[in-house]
């Protein structure tokens, strides 16, 4: 057994892929990201994020994987036909098999199914996860300690990763308005999906920025919100912000299974140490800060 087959299996995420695999088999609904993180018996909060980190994709991606394995499986016997093998793997038509497989496989059905040697080495590529292919493990120098707890006023933002200055642009405006702008202490984020795995239009981050105490409220769509307060992983990450969300894996991977803690329903967010406009990206510094019971 592979260490990232291990890491899965200790994490539940092995329990969470044989359950997509019946429920495909079964041709019953996909269960909801709450369900699987039940079956992993793992937090709904961080279970995306640790099952990416685990397996190298998105529960999604998973599914996808799965269901185009179990096409080919049933393309392979003789009485197949491709309207049949379609539906019974849960796409909506033919063609909807088509493209996936072109997609996908840069083949057709029909050339999957007639081709047994074509067919058998996507069986081998789609039969695991992205990430055992991955070798990425390296010396980590995470600290574990408590954060004192900060109140944050954070402005939630869509759109893609490079352009969230502009967010930030906004907090600061606001706050010079109300004087603060010369008090700023902190500067975070919390990734509220991964801008790896969707299009720019639907990635949402929130952008945080703390000015110490905060007298009164603050107006819509701002709000302020507390970051920090008991026990925290800590790396410290040298590079381009961008690839924040490659460490966190990377960490979520090789440290988080051996260090005895588990992750707590807190936010996972990112401090960052230098301004990108006056430090050259290769040395920028970013504490990726995970809570842990």
């Amino acid at each position: 057994m592979s260490h990232l087959a291990q890491l899965r299996q200790r994490h539940g995420i092995d329990r969470v892929i044989e359950h997509l695999q019946a429920c495909l088999r079964a041709g019953t609904p996909l269960p909801e990201l709450e369900t699987l993180a039940s079956i992993a018996h793992q937090s709904p909060f961080h279970f995306h994020r640790l099952y990416r980190a685990l397996t190298g994709e998105t529960p999604g991606r998973t599914v996808a994987r799965l269901r185009l394995l179990q096409a080919l499986q049933l393309l392979a016997l003789a009485e197949s036909r491709i309207t049949d093998v379609a539906l019974s793997v849960g796409y909506e038509s033919p063609q909807a098999l088509a493209r996936a497989c072109r997609q996908a496989l840069q083949a057709t059905p029909s050339a999957l199914r007639d081709d047994a040697v074509l067919r058998f080495d996507w069986q081998q590529r789609l039969s695991l996860p992205a990430g055992d292919a991955v070798d990425d493990q390296v010396p980590l120098q995470v600290r574990v300690t408590a954060l004192d707890p900060f109140d944050v006023v954070v402005l939630r933002t869509r759109g893609a990763f490079d352009d969230l200055d502009q967010a930030f642009g906004r907090i600061h405006a606001w706050a010079a308005g109300e004087g603060l702008a010369d008090q700023l202490q902190q500067l975070a984020g919390i990734a509220l999906n991964d801008h790896r795995d969707v299009p720019p239009d639907a990635c949402l981050f929130d952008c945080a920025m703390g000015f110490g105490p905060l007298q009164g409220q603050v107006p819509a769509p701002l709000r302020v919100m507390t970051l920090g307060g008991g026990d925290h992983a800590v790396l410290r990450h040298v590079g381009s912000y961008a690839g924040l969300e490659t460490a966190t894996d990377v960490l979520l991977r090789h440290w988080l299974p051996d260090s005895g803690r588990t992750l707590r329903d807190a936010p996972l967010y990112y401090q960052y140490l230098d301004d990108p406009e006056e430090v050259p990206e290769a040395i920028l510094r970013a504490d990726i800060c995970i809570p842990l019971q």
